[in-house]
């Protein structure tokens, strides 16, 4: 290697493929995708965008605001050997993100001189940063940027072979599947309830429950909806990435989420093994889902469907003085 220079900047759609490739090439050799569907989405649809119009009126200025996404390539040899994505937490003020070395060029110091530009870019905003599959390499090089370990997100996987038990749904509760071009609102607005106190799901926009119909597994036959009275309760959105007989394809509880009243009624319950019995009929055998350590109640429930424990994803952050 002769040379390598870091770049804060918006990708060439040449820079998103090299990253993308680079993504893949992590994922062979360390057994796991060292990027998020958040991060991947990002580079798929939104990296080489357009950008602002120029000649569009600039929005107020938030001195509190962490700023828009940052992409940050580093390049050796005139090719893409590095890349970390930053994506701001408005309700926190915070820059959570991810980074990814090439296989071929890691223990040269490649991985710091990411890390210590992201942390130059964050306007003194404190960093957390995701390692998927929680890698020994991950954390060290967590401890040489000073980074320390908070947070866990399991990944838990049940086989389908046998069905699941049929779901009973408290009494008025009635099921049906999503809507695309109806019901995006009500439950962007259900998933804010649910999800109010977590860091990611809670914080969905429009946009990011669109670029997800967007993609090609998308499928509303398995987005499901629960209603009383009218009105949105609970859902339980499965995913299933691929054909069935396909190798390696996990049928996914994408995401469960209750309203707040509707919680402690086993409703989230009969959601989960409505989602799982649809993912068996689609022929997958095997399911999985992620959840965080500290939720102990999801955690009990799953396991109590047979689910247990596969991999780990560590989240570290800057320790500050």
């Amino acid at each position: 290697m002769t040379g390598w220079s870091v770049t804060r900047c918006r990708l060439s759609p040449a820079q998103v493929a090299g990253v993308l490739a680079l993504a893949e090439a992590a994922e062979a050799a360390d057994g796991v995708m060292p990027l998020s569907e958040h991060a991947l989405l990002h580079l798929r649809y939104d990296a080489a965008g357009p950008g602002p119009d120029p000649a569009a009126p600039a929005a107020p200025a938030d001195p509190g605001s962490p700023g828009p996404d940052q992409d940050v390539v580093l390049t050796a040899d005139g090719e893409v050997a590095g890349y970390a994505h930053l994506d701001p937490d408005a309700p926190t003020r915070e820059l959570s993100g991810e980074l990814v070395i090439d296989p071929g060029r890691r223990r040269q110091g490649l991985g710091l001189a990411l890390v210590r530009e992201l942390i130059a870019g964050a306007g003194g905003h404190e960093i957390r940063l995701w390692a998927h599959g929680d890698l020994p390499a991950a954390a060290r090089l967590a401890r040489a940027a000073g980074f320390e370990r908070f947070r866990a997100l399991w990944q838990m996987r049940r086989s389908l072979r046998d069905p699941p038990e049929a779901p009973r749904f408290p009494a008025g509760q009635v099921l049906r599947t999503f809507r695309p071009g109806r019901d995006e609102q009500e439950w962007l607005d259900l998933n804010a309830r649910a999800f109010a106190r977590h860091p990611e799901q809670g914080a969905w926009t429009r946009h990011d429950l669109e670029l997800r119909e967007r993609e090609p597994w998308f499928d509303p036959a398995g987005f499901f909806i629960a209603e009383r009275d009218g009105a949105m309760t609970g859902f339980h959105w499965t995913k299933a990435p691929g054909p069935a007989d396909a190798p390696g394809v996990l049928g996914e509880v994408y995401v469960v989420g209750v309203d707040p009243g509707a919680r402690g009624t086993g409703l989230g319950r009969a959601l989960t093994l409505a989602g799982l019995r649809y993912l068996r009929d689609r022929g997958l055998a095997e399911a999985m889902l992620y959840v965080d350590e500290d939720n102990v109640p999801a955690i009990r429930m799953y396991q109590a469907l047979g689910f247990t424990r596969w991999r780990t994803d560590a989240m570290y952050r800057q320790r500050m003085s």
